[in-house]
């Protein structure tokens, strides 16, 4: 029987936030002596939390360009958004309750899976050149000198993270990389990104350690282009990306690109319209991701954690909250958890997100569901963001879902190519330990919950209780 055990964890009590509308204006403590509510018993293994102090050394350099007469302003992947997520895992007493993991740099041969050989070289000739102050190769992807280094030990982290999971040494995992990965293509980087630590992890679960089917869901508000063009024509990669239309790239990520080749049906883009919010978001991992992961049958679930769908971020345009993103995890979880392919892996790897001040709520929410664990720190915007007109299912994006909708007939018949039927089995099976059903539990009160969570409460774990 899971037995529920608070841990009284001493952290600061004096940091708070204020927050104003409307309707009223309050100051919520955003740290304080947090009770951590949880799950404990026959779920001893920790969620794996992984992170270097050099990831937040990464300089992609001052943003804007003189010759237009804009003065440059800090870069949008400046190194706040993710040390202040850090700073809130620490401070909350969460990072006491999770499995640290230390990454280590990803091998020249690791990085080739997935980039050509001239581009990789590339990368190392610029980084080895100290005549420039940052240096770029593709479209919007900046590093000072010794970026390669730091770029393969991202790489590496994502892979470090994957192969704890893969062994049982924690039951799952978030890796807070930087740089990011998911725009960076085979052969040149691209939206901030030099090499795609979750298609560096996902290649080496494939062929390191012999998995047949790995899924990469992408919930960051800008398609994941890279990860695409490196698995177009893979079938043993569902490749899932919800993101918004016409938003970075520009003509990337359209409804009608379902794969080539051989990979044709395991590629699904969910493009939808800006001022989506809750209502458009969990109908597609209601209406496509679930069904999709149920039939494709995978046995290790990546994602591609990506915050910059929040309604706070300056460089998306929509209307998430924490709350959301939990849900977005909580649904993953529950897949992952009651799937006998699956058997509980899920390894989130840090993408976009660049709203200093909402990021690190947002990204708490994700870990605190992968970990089960509830922290006293509460989304002082929730509420509002909750409440915000238009976060129902709107018509218009109801069309887009159902369109991304059709596409799983693909999904089907590529599923029905590789002598499975849809959720079965292949010959092998490669299994790392059972993880129970009844810790998908957790995940389905999260995903039935509704306006409970506004006052920060999620069915199936413990409240949070008012600082």
């Amino acid at each position: 029987m899971m037995r529920v055990s608070q841990r009284a964890l001493h952290t600061c009590s004096h940091a708070t936030v204020s927050t104003s509308s409307s309707r009223r204006t309050s100051r919520r403590p955003v740290c304080a002596k947090a009770t951590l509510h949880g799950s404990s018993g026959a779920q001893d293994r920790k969620t794996g939390y992984l992170f270097h102090e050099l990831y937040f050394w990464h300089e992609p350099g001052p943003w804007g360009n003189l010759k237009n007469y804009v003065q440059p302003t800090r870069h949008p992947e400046h190194v706040e958004t993710k040390r202040r997520l850090h700073n809130l895992v620490s401070v909350s007493g969460l990072l006491d309750q999770l499995h640290v993991l230390k990454p280590r740099p990803a091998t020249e041969s690791e990085l080739l899976r997935a980039h050509t050989p001239d581009y990789v070289h590339a990368v190392q000739a610029m980084s080895a050149d100290n005549s420039k102050a940052v240096h770029c190769v593709g479209d919007e992807s900046h590093f000072m000198p010794g970026g390669y280094d730091l770029a393969a030990l991202a790489a590496g982290g994502a892979i470090t993270a994957m192969e704890n999971v893969l062994d049982g040494s924690v039951r799952n995992a978030y890796a807070l990389c930087r740089p990011p990965g998911h725009h960076a293509e085979p052969g040149m980087g691209g939206g901030y990104c030099l090499f795609n630590n979750v298609a560096i992890a996902a290649l080496h679960a494939l062929e390191q350690h012999q998995l047949e089917r790995v899924a990469i869901v992408d919930f960051d508000v800008h398609h994941g282009n890279g990860t695409q063009a490196i698995f177009a024509e893979d079938p043993r990669v569902l490749f899932i990306s919800v993101h918004q239309a016409g938003n970075y790239p520009l003509f990337s990520g359209d409804v009608s690109e379902i794969g080539q080749g051989p990979g044709v049906g395991t590629t699904l883009n969910v493009p939808l319209p800006p001022g989506s919010g809750r209502g458009a978001y969990r109908a597609v991992f209601d209406r496509v991701v679930a069904p999709a992961l149920d039939m494709f049958g995978p046995q290790l679930v990546l994602v591609s954690a990506g915050f910059d769908a929040s309604y706070m971020d300056p460089l998306g345009h929509m209307m998430l909250g924490s709350e959301d993103y939990r849900y977005f995890t909580a649904a993953l979880q529950q897949h992952a958890a009651t799937s006998p392919h699956c058997q509980g892996r899920v390894v989130a790897v840090h993408e976009g997100g660049y709203s200093e001040q909402y990021v690190p709520f947002c990204g708490l929410a994700v870990i605190e569901q992968l970990a089960g664990l509830r922290t006293k720190v509460q989304d002082p915007y929730w509420e509002d963001v909750y409440n915000f007109a238009y976060q129902e299912l709107q018509p218009h994006q109801d069309a887009c879902i159902k369109a991304a909708e059709q596409n799983l007939e693909a999904l089907r018949q590529a599923v029905l190519r590789s002598g499975r039927q849809p959720g079965g089995s292949s010959s092998s099976s490669n299994g790392n330990g059972s993880i129970k059903a009844k810790h998908a539990a957790g995940a389905a009160g999260v995903l039935s919950s509704s306006k409970g969570a506004a006052a920060g409460t999620g069915a199936g774990q413990a409240a949070i209780h008012g600082c």
